[in-house]
């Protein structure tokens, strides 16, 4: 059993029982030592709960010593175990079970991989690593398209590493039953995002470039400063032709690799541009 098995006693049963269950579901396990179909059912509780802790606390009755919980609870028969949330019996398994069928119990109260993934990319998100929030949004999404808290969450992100089409798109996609605060906020950033990436010093620098188009250091500016607003692929378009103009141009290279170093870990964006500098390179 792991550490964070509780054995029921009469002392805690208000605690764990009644009081935690209003945070946390709890899976009440009946076991008795000449019975070893509830141990054994109570260490495959114990192996498949562990890492899950956060989500439901594994709470073990020894029906020897603690006739009067499991009397109160009605249990009849070993092996058992009870899911009780906020204080009320939701759920429960009697009788030997096997791998499949104690997963398919526990399947229907344990986070999906989506669930795991958007916490962790909240958190992420919330502590300002990007690219982490990126990589487990990114995944989310893939394994499940039509949520929408996994959606606004994505294109919350999206905005902040400056993928401004790709957050109007998913917030286009997003219900009208789902658009709340959070939502009406994204909105906002995300119109923010686009005035800023259309800067009067941006402009005035692409209508220098249309009537400059060989000056390479009007090209290089520009390419800072799309870059410094979150467009950086069209940092990187710009300075990438300017490498197929002159493969020796030591400052559009080292101007093209900050750019990459700049994104997120894992983006695609960086994967295709490093991809074109090598095969320049080499």
């Amino acid at each position: 059993m792991t550490q964070a098995t509780v054995a029921l006693t009469p002392e805690n049963f208000q605690q764990v029982v009644l009081e935690e269950s209003q945070k946390k579901l709890v899976l009440v396990d009946f076991f008795a030592e000449q019975m070893p179909e509830s141990i054994e059912l109570r260490d495959m509780l114990a192996r498949k709960l562990t890492g899950f802790e956060q989500f439901i606390t594994l709470a073990t009755v020894d029906c020897a010593t603690q006739q009067a919980i499991a009397q109160q609870f009605g249990i009849q028969s070993l092996p058992t175990a009870v899911m009780v949330k906020q204080g009320q019996p939701v759920d429960g398994i009697a009788g030997t079970q096997t791998e499949q069928q104690l997963d398919e119990f526990l399947a229907k109260f344990l986070p999906k991989p989506e669930d795991t993934l958007l916490a962790n990319g909240l958190q992420a998100l919330e502590q300002g690593q990007l690219g982490e929030a990126l990589s487990a949004l990114t995944q989310a999404k893939a394994l499940d398209q039509k949520r929408a808290d996994i959606t606004k969450a994505f294109a919350d992100v999206s905005i902040q590493v400056g993928k401004l089409e790709q957050a109007k798109a998913l917030l286009e996609s997003v219900l009208m039953v789902d658009q709340d605060s959070y939502y009406q906020s994204l909105l906002s950033k995300l119109e923010l995002a686009e005035k800023a990436g259309n800067s009067p010093e941006i402009q005035a620098l692409e209508k220098k470039m249309l009537e400059q188009p060989d000056n390479v250091e009007i090209k290089r500016e520009l390419a800072v400063q799309y870059s410094q607003v979150n467009r950086q692929e069209e940092a990187l378009q710009l300075l990438y032709s300017l490498l197929l103009a002159d493969s020796s141009d030591a400052d559009s290279k080292k101007l093209m690799l900050d750019v990459i170093a700049g994104l997120a870990e894992g983006d695609k964006l960086a994967t295709t541009y490093r991809r074109k500098l090598f095969a320049m390179m080499y």
